[in-house]
């Protein structure tokens, strides 16, 4: 029988590597013969949760057409947030919690996309469909995806479905929600270590708008200064990713997981849009943006919109 990856998107984050595996282990319950991959190394946060619940990290590929011919998609569907060699492979399915966008198939395929704020939260629906029992490891790194993506509850893509399935997740698990979440979410603050070119990469996503190409990167922390002390070397880093990848706008959201608003760095030639999209005034690039934590619904739509 031949291998089936498993995948989310590149620069993953928790609820795309824990996605990966969590459906990989029901794949291959029901019969399928499934690997777990990633697009890059786990971040601090995620490798916090594969430490607590003693999971191996998935291997890191930059394509997958050497070793397989199909592939299934988590977290993500856009082709530009894929592996490499997407265009080659048959997509057997795609679980996902986000728009739908450059994205087309030459064969049917199963595709479940749900406006819930993780993809977990899907996932844990389909083990019960299929009636599968998720093994305690697995639950918790089901419920630290949800933790992530939802920011502890507290971001404005969260649903009672988030909800009711992380308690469901963490009593499997035997974990503690509130406690385990803030440690969760704290071990991805640490930015001490951190290069420049390495805080925009921690969890960055590309598309285009009317011709325009986007790059939003989000940074967690419980510390504003942690990231804008170092303003001068990210600007530099910001400039020469322009010029390499022909960004219009870079946009970097550095969100304060405790307070749940963000500070923001626009650059680029577009960088004005931001201005339009949020209502602000930038000043040396920069801006507060109140309440502001979600990438998919607080930033990327009003940026959309912005520049159509």
């Amino acid at each position: 029988m031949n291998k089936i990856l498993i995948t989310g998107h590149q620069n993953p984050d928790t609820d795309t590597i824990t996605s990966a595996i969590s459906f990989s282990y029901l794949q291959n319950a029901l019969g399928k013969n499934t690997e777990a991959v990633a697009l890059g190394t786990p971040n601090e946060e995620t490798q916090f949760a594969l430490n607590y619940f003693k999971i191996q990290a998935p291997r890191v590929i930059s394509r997958a057409s050497d070793e397989t011919k199909e592939i299934i998609l988590v977290d993500h569907n856009e082709f530009q947030q894929s592996v490499a060699d997407i265009e080659e492979l048959t997509i057997l399915a795609v679980i996902d919690h986000h728009r739908i966008a450059n994205f087309h198939t030459s064969v049917p395929l199963y595709y479940r996309a749900e406006p819930v704020g993780c993809t977990q939260t899907i996932i844990s629906k389909i083990y019960k469909e299929n009636s599968i029992e998720i093994p305690a490891a697995i639950a918790g790194l089901m419920l630290s995806g949800i933790i992530s993506d939802t920011l502890l509850f507290k971001s404005p893509t969260c649903t009672q479905e988030d909800i009711h399935a992380a308690h469901e997740l963490a009593k499997i698990a035997g974990i503690e929600v509130e406690k385990y979440g803030l440690d969760l979410l704290k071990a991805g603050t640490n930015l001490s270590n951190k290069s420049a070119e390495e805080l925009l990469s921690l969890d960055a996503k590309s598309f285009e708008v009317n011709g325009k190409k986007v790059r939003v990167a989000q940074v967690n922390t419980i510390d504003y200064d942690d990231v804008f002390s170092n303003k001068s070397n990210i600007e530099a880093a910001i400039t020469d990713q322009i010029n390499k990848e022909g960004y219009d706008l870079f946009l970097l959201v550095v969100t304060n997981v405790l307070d749940s608003d963000s500070k923001i760095l626009a650059m680029g030639n577009a960088a004005q849009a931001s201005e339009k999209a949020f209502g602000i005034r930038l000043e040396n690039g920069e801006a507060f943006l109140k309440g502001v934590v979600s990438r998919k619904k607080q930033i990327i739509p009003q940026i959309t919109e912005a520049l159509s």
